[in-house]
């Protein structure tokens, strides 16, 4: 197997860290996301939606998105389980990492997408142009917000977001928070005392690091 991948991709971090915590080392291929590489040819013949990451398997099959990547990870090297070993665990597991993925991760990509210059007619990721809508930004904003204000009420009875384990909606949840302080300047609240302590020991984890 080989990782397409862009170290400013926070997508691809996702990928990464679920590697790191399967103890999976697969070998790396830069994508250079500012040259516009992932629109060339050779790119668009791996991954026809110019995005990263893509996981490419031994026989050359290419599978695209964050989500199946991860399962494909899990069903292929099932420890440790990061999507949990219970149906109930499983459930819960993909709910939270649902909600953080479609609330917190995407809202900051909807944000920064409609906020920066030079992305006026590249508002949606992917091979066809969408015109930014500028009210998207600090709605985006604020989504991201109440999703953290969720969290935390999350995390004020349970030791990681989807219950006891360290999960992939942990993994999702930690590329959000560093996401959206480093994209559109929005910090875990103060207040939020359950979130940030999460948010402390998950990026002292070694696959914060991947």
């Amino acid at each position: 197997m080989k990782l397409y991948h862009s170290t400013s991709s926070p997508n691809s971090r996702r990928v990464r860290i679920f590697l790191a915590e399967k103890g999976l080392a697969v070998p790396l291929v830069p994508v250079d996301l500012g040259q516009g590489e992932q629109h060339g040819d050779a790119y668009r013949q791996i991954n026809p939606r110019h995005v990263v990451p893509t996981l490419v398997l031994d026989d050359g099959i290419a599978i695209g998105e964050v989500p199946v990547i991860s399962r494909y990870l899990e069903d292929t090297h099932t420890e440790p389980p990061l999507f949990g070993r219970t149906a109930e665990e499983k459930a819960l597991t993909a709910m939270w990492e649902r909600r953080i993925e479609q609330e917190g991760f995407a809202s900051v990509m909807e944000a920064i997408r409609n906020k920066l210059p030079g992305l006026k007619t590249r508002a949606v990721a992917g091979p066809h142009d969408y015109a930014q809508i500028a009210e998207l930004v600090d709605r985006g904003a604020q989504r991201v917000r109440n999703l953290f204000a969720d969290v935390d009420a999350r995390l004020r009875d349970s030791a990681y977001v989807a219950g006891p384990q360290f999960s992939v909606a942990d993994i999702t949840l930690l590329a959000t928070v560093d996401f959206a302080a480093k994209a559109i300047d929005v910090q875990i609240p103060e207040g939020l005392t359950a979130l940030r302590s999460w948010h402390e020991a998950a990026s002292q984890r070694p696959s914060a690091k991947a």
